[in-house]
């Protein structure tokens, strides 16, 4: 009866061991495929057939860049051909042709209060 005990006992520890271990190495291989996606979105995929490219962080993030700097011209006076020099050749001209009133613009409801003004 000691044998019989001695042989669960070991076949019970081998296999608690194995589900340890099979535990250890399932959580690796889940670990694994996390950082192997991430590193595929960080530096991107080239194009495969029937699949186009992805770009990869860095390169969508130029391309914020550029987009940004593209605002940025617009919204300060430089060229002449900015939004920024539009509105206030629109401005100037608005201002030759409208003569200058010092009575404040009255909100929708007619309140008194500044169009853009917010209570």
């Amino acid at each position: 009866m000691d044998t019989v005990l001695l042989w669960a006992a070991g076949i019970s520890a081998v296999a608690g061991a194995g589900t340890v271990l099979w535990r250890g190495v399932r959580a690796t291989r889940r670990l694994s495929r996390r950082v192997n996606e991430f590193m595929d979105d960080w530096q991107g995929e080239p194009e495969r057939p029937g699949v186009p490219a992805r770009p990869g962080v860095m390169e969508r993030m130029a391309s914020m860049e550029d987009r940004l700097s593209r605002v940025e011209h617009e919204l300060h006076p430089n060229s002449g051909a900015s939004l920024r020099d539009a509105i206030d050749r629109v401005n100037r001209r608005l201002a030759l042709l409208v003569e200058d009133q010092d009575v404040t613009d009255e909100g929708p409801e007619g309140d008194g209060r500044q169009g853009g003004d917010v209570r």
